[in-house]
């Protein structure tokens, strides 16, 4: 039985940028615009050229001919008085050098009449002026119905006017969106049905959700089964609001799961399928994020099997506790150690860092009692792995000294600057062993404006500043993220310090730290971040 083709379209670039605290640079554009060509959507949303001087620019940058990607420019369908071509507005987005040109108009009787200001037939007729002014043009034009599942409840007529009227007027796809996310699957699927059953070719149509009920990738496949055929969403579920629906977790459930696999085909395959990791991660990357752990398919977590229960199973079947092998979306397995592991987690996780041991030492035993001791002190080694892998080499007398810290010592001071404000400034001091020969470091903490960045800046600078044969080693590391926990309250206080590192390889890991004092916690965690990019390093 032939498929029938889905169409993957992209607004990461426009719709994402909606997002609070998003903003791209044309560099970063043409960044996720390659990876998401690599990656094989259908379409990919620059911007709204003439909006803003970015995504103009992108226009000018980018190059319409990618590799399987058509790129699209956004717009708004003609104003009120003005011509087609005529409008300044709607000139910039024709004029892009674009071929796939999408334009939003309102499909809502209530928004045409409230937000709009103009009588419902002006509305249609502009919609139709302007898409037929694109086929003049010979451009693809793509309609977004903005508001259509409420319109289409308030108002079924007037909704169904609006999207058959852009359908004669030319449009390739009439997408149905619901703008405010509030719509759930059962109706979305309900409505798509009744459209279709008007007379709509599914061909043709195509849906755009929002995330407001935590809906929108559950709307977009309700709505693929009713009958549309044009998807579009986001990387990481990027938009206004609540977000739009997360492309990253629907094109692997496009490709993977039935009914799907079976009736549909879209453009990424399932050997470019292990790419959405990777997309993901960029990014989050180039918004300076941290990735969601918990996120379908391409999460750090969504393959961790905790339980000591999981674990075991896991190492005979994978199947038992997984929906698909994570290696299809360029993710991995993770078997963590914790409180609640057992000796197959232990046995696993050492297998997979690496690390030689002999199935009956009886040092697994003391391992797994330490590490259990430890994490009821405060650790947590299900979200630090390197911090796990260098306390396992140690326990098993495989981990190599590589420098000793003698002393360290932190200071701040609360003084003013020349310019008679109180300003504080943090120094550290670290003593180091390196083969015997010890190295005094100082480091004071400020940014390029003089700023005070904090003792723990200090304190990395300082640890970091000289470490003799290992320096060239250390000199690409990078803290990402910083995270701090109080695991107890009142006097008896413990904190609980997080750190991520990430260096010019791309490698991640995670290191922890606890002790009553944030800064020796702290330092804990740096101790171990170095420690383990050096011996990783020397492995390599």
């Amino acid at each position: 039985m032939d498929k029938e083709k889905l169409y993957i379209y992209d607004t990461t670039l426009r719709d994402g940028q909606q997002t609070h605290g998003v903003v791209f640079s044309v560099k970063e554009k043409l960044r996720i615009t390659k990876a998401l060509d690599e990656l094989g959507v259908d379409y990919i949303e620059g911007g709204w050229p003439g909006a803003n001087p970015t995504d103009t620019e992108y226009f000018n940058n980018v190059s319409f001919q990618q590799s399987h990607s058509k790129i699209v420019a956004f717009g708004m369908t003609k104003r009120e008085g003005k011509s087609a071509e005529n409008d300044e507005v709607l000139a910039p987005v024709v004029n892009s050098g674009a071929h796939s040109i999408c334009l939003v108009g309102k499909a809502h009787d209530f928004h045409v009449e409230q937000a709009l200001g103009v009588s419902l037939a002006s509305n249609v007729s502009n919609i139709e002026l302007s898409l037929k002014h694109l086929g003049s043009l010979e451009k693809e034009a793509i309609f977004d119905a903005e508001h259509f599942f409420d319109g289409f409840k308030a108002n079924k007529d007037y909704a169904l006017k609006v999207i058959f009227s852009a359908l004669e007027a030319g449009a390739r796809w009439v997408v149905l969106c619901d703008t405010n996310g509030g719509t759930l699957p059962h109706e979305i699927s309900k409505i798509v049905t009744e459209v279709i059953e008007c007379g709509f070719p599914g061909k043709k149509l195509g849906i755009h959700t929002h995330n407001d009920t935590e809906n929108a990738v559950a709307n977009s496949l309700s709505a693929v089964l009713a009958g549309a055929r044009h998807i579009q969403g986001t990387v990481n579920g990027l938009g206004e609001r609540c977000g739009n629906a997360n492309l990253i977790s629907l094109i692997p459930s496009l490709i993977m799961k039935e009914p799907f696999k079976s009736k549909f085909s879209i453009n990424i395959n399932e050997k470019n399928l292990s790419i959405v990791t990777k997309l993901s991660r960029l990014v989050d990357d180039i918004l300076n994020r941290v990735p969601v752990r918990s996120a379908p398919y391409v999460g750090s977590s969504a393959f961790t099997h905790k339980a000591g229960l999981h674990a075991s199973a896991i190492l005979k079947n994978p199947k038992t506790y997984e929906h698909i092998s994570p290696e299809m979306v360029g993710n991995h397995r993770v078997i963590p150690m914790s409180n609640q592991a057992g000796l197959s987690n232990l046995k696993k996780r050492l297998f997979d860092c690496g690390i030689d041991f002999k199935e009956d030492n009886s040092k697994l035993i003391e391992i797994l009692r330490i590490i259990k001791e430890k994490e009821d002190q405060g650790y947590s080694y299900d979200v630090a792995g390197a911090s796990f892998e260098l306390l396992a080499l140690k326990l098993l007398n495989q981990m190599p000294t590589f420098f000793k810290v003698k002393r360290y010592r932190i200071g701040v001071e609360r003084r003013k600057n020349k310019y008679n404000k109180s300003v504080s400034l943090s120094e550290a001091v670290v003593v180091v062993e390196i083969d015997g020969k010890k190295k005094l470091s100082v480091s004071e903490s400020l940014d390029e404006h003089g700023n005070d960045r904090g003792p723990v800046n200090a304190l990395a600078g300082a640890l970091a500043k000289d470490l003799g044969k290992y320096q060239d080693i250390i000199s690409d590391m990078k803290l990402i993220d910083y995270k701090v926990r109080i695991t107890a309250g009142g006097t008896e206080a413990v904190t609980r310090v997080l750190i991520d590192s990430e260096d010019s390889e791309g490698r991640r890991w995670s290191t922890i730290g606890v002790s009553p004092n944030i800064v020796d916690a702290s330092f804990q965690a740096l101790l171990d971040a170095m420690n383990w990019k050096i011996l990783k390093s020397l492995e390599d």
